[in-house]
């Protein structure tokens, strides 16, 4: 949403200055020149990138305007949830996970936690380390290397749609020049004519070099960044799940090992010792399977 508001502000900021200086509003309605640029940038963007990284550059866009999940609550609801992992460990045995990891979605333990369960990329990343601890033997140290691993390539995958869309942002400006180039071309073929005609062709090929650069500069560029600072705040997230459940792997009291997972939360989100300890004993009777 203040993705939104920034976008409104950037408008009403350029507009209202062009209209302080008396400009005509109508100028700048130059549709030909908005078809040259934003054509020529989907194209760019299809003919550089696959289906799916167009489709998750869409699903950025979507973040964007609903605003990044990993709020304060979202984390006390997490340390809540690995709370209740290790306490049903620390009461019944690692064994006891089995059934609940092998399917998420029909877990009694998951159930409580329908927001964790949307996020698949989350689920499969406790669940698949969970199975590596329920088959034993392995040392913990490997398993932090997994997830170190499994986080590698999630930020890889986040920051492709990222990078396609900065680099169509940086074309935008070179557009505007050709749409200008072209504007400047039908106005040599227009000499001769009337001065008006001629003055107006000429603001259109200006417009074109606007366009590009306010479309560069006052959209896509932020939106890119923005999307950017999601994919961090995710990283984030998963690197909170993995020191919880290292310093658990490792042998520490779930309260220990839920202290470990809240000094990882970014200190913007961070909970207090306090409510962390308040919503963990909230949710201290851990389900049976």
């Amino acid at each position: 949403m203040l993705a939104i508001v920034g976008i409104v502000v950037v408008i009403a900021a350029i507009v209202g200055g062009y209209l302080l200086e008396k400009g005509n509003l109508l100028v700048l309605l130059q549709p030909a020149e908005l078809v040259i640029i934003g054509g020529a940038a989907l194209g760019t963007l299809l003919v550089a990138n696959p289906l799916p990284i167009i489709i998750r550059i869409l699903k950025g866009f979507r973040g964007i305007i609903s605003g990044s999940k990993y709020t304060k609550d979202y984390y006390l609801e997490t340390l809540k949830m690995l709370n209740d992992i290790f306490m049903m460990v620390r009461k019944s045995g690692m064994a006891i996970l089995e059934t609940h990891v092998e399917e998420p979605a029909k877990s009694t333990l998951f159930a409580k936690y329908p927001r964790f369960l949307q996020d698949h990329h989350a689920v499969a990343f406790v669940c698949d380390t969970l199975r590596m601890l329920v088959t034993g033997g392995i040392d913990p140290f490997d398993i932090d290397q997994m997830m170190e691993l499994d986080m590698e390539v999630q930020e890889h995958e986040e920051q492709e749609p990222i990078a396609a869309l900065s680099t169509m942002a940086d074309s935008l400006p070179g557009l505007g020049i050709v749409a200008a180039v072209l504007g400047v071309v039908i106005t040599m073929g227009a000499l001769g004519g009337p001065p008006e005609e001629i003055g107006h062709k000429v603001a259109a090929a200006l417009v074109g070099t606007f366009l590009g650069i306010l479309m560069c500069y006052g959209f896509f560029g932020p939106l890119a960044s923005n999307m950017s600072k999601i994919a961090a705040a995710q990283g984030c997230y998963y690197h909170c799940i993995r020191v919880g459940l290292i310093a658990f792997a490792k042998g520490n009291a779930p309260l220990l090992a839920i202290e470990f997972a809240r000094r990882a939360i970014p200190a913007e989100l961070r909970p207090s010792f306090q409510e962390a300890e308040k919503t963990c004993k909230a949710k201290a009777a851990a389900p049976q399977s």
